[in-house]
């Protein structure tokens, strides 16, 4: 079999999807993953051959001359590392951990493919266009994407595991209305401290369900303020099976995260989503802004998450289930044909036209 290296690392944002990606690729390719020490925390080394490869952020300060060199310096180390392990192939998820590989395959003239994950474009993606063979994208009408190399692009369904398919087939009903509170692989206190009171003034004329995302820290407050007010909660820092805790809800309230909303989608359950304001270039707003087009969810921006508006809102939703029902349906509808294996087909096929 072929070597295949998938460059990664940072947040869960880059990690997850290379993480399915090597799933996808594994029974065709010997597959390497190179990640920064951030993105460590998001794979097994046991079931990876991972490569460290910690680029720098190319800020301009006193030390930007330095990290050049360092830059340099990891780009020789790729080189080395691709020449050694016979890497006949590149998949980036995008972001500046990419540099040093990307410039690498291409002094070698290894075939390179891209992941956009993101309805916007991310910059390092961009900045190699010229170079990849394909881009693999969720939708042709990327943001900021150059005209000229429209032909590079490779439209997929989002990765998600194949348990997220699996569950998908498992309907549950439930007796009261379940909501899942997902902060995001960095987390979002916003949801902490807005999201208690409401859910606690909402219990006292309905039954509810609480399933919330919270730092490690925070998880036995929130229990404790939960039980107080008798309301059936799950609490938990980090899920392997989130799958099963999204199978459990009604609902969810959500960053924007390009993984977690396609997570939410391919269950078929309507979302509310607040993104994250300094997200570069948008990115997050674009891409909710993607489901909001389709009817399948709705926005609220952060200055207007607050207390009155999010009881107002859910309240709305628990009272009547007609527009949660049209965007449920327009899920099924958008998802109807997405399948593990047809993902699987596509990108493999891809790579052996190319």
């Amino acid at each position: 079999m072929k070597n295949l290296l998938i460059s990664t690392g940072g947040s869960g944002g880059h990690v997850v999807p290379a993480k399915i990606l090597s799933e996808h690729l594994q029974s065709n390719f010997n597959v390497f993953i190179s990640t920064d020490l951030r993105g460590l925390k998001y794979l097994d080394s046991k079931k990876n051959d991972i490569v460290i490869i910690n680029t720098p952020k190319l800020n301009l300060d006193v030390f930007f001359i330095f990290k050049i060199f360092q830059l340099i310096y990891l780009v020789i180390k790729t080189v080395l590392l691709l020449k050694k392990n016979k890497i006949s192939i590149i998949f980036s998820t995008g972001g500046y951990m990419s540099l040093p590989v990307c410039f690498g395959a291409k002094l070698l003239g290894t075939k390179i493919y891209l992941l956009e994950p993101n309805i916007v474009l991310g910059r390092a993606n961009r900045l190699f266009l010229g170079f990849c063979n394909k881009i693999f994208t969720y939708t042709e009408n990327l943001k900021n994407f150059p005209e000229k190399f429209k032909n590079k692009i490779q439209v997929i369904s989002p990765l998600v595991k194949r348990n997220f398919y699996e569950k998908r087939e498992i309907k549950t009903e439930n007796n009261v209305f379940s909501l899942l509170v997902i902060g995001g692989s960095q987390g979002a206190k916003i949801f902490d401290n807005v999201v208690k009171n409401v859910i606690v003034n909402l219990s006292k004329k309905n039954q509810i369900k609480i399933i919330q995302q919270t730092h490690k820290s925070n998880i036995d407050n929130l229990k404790n303020i939960y039980d107080e007010a008798g309301i059936e909660n799950t609490i938990f820092d980090f899920e392997e099976n989130l799958a099963d805790l999204i199978n459990q809800s009604d609902l969810c309230i959500t960053r924007a995260g390009a993984s977690t909303l396609a997570e939410l989608s391919t269950m078929n359950k309507p979302f509310l989503t607040i993104p994250l304001v300094s997200a570069k270039d948008n990115h997050q707003f674009e891409n909710a802004n993607f489901y909001q087009n389709l009817d399948c969810c709705w926005i609220m921006s952060q200055k207007d998450f607050n207390e009155a508006n999010l009881e107002k809102f859910l309240d709305h939703i628990i009272m009547s289930k007609s527009e949660y029902n049209v965007k449920k349906n327009n899920l099924e509808k958008h998802n109807f044909q997405n399948s593990w294996d047809d993902i699987n087909q596509k990108i493999l096929e891809t790579i052996n036209e190319n």
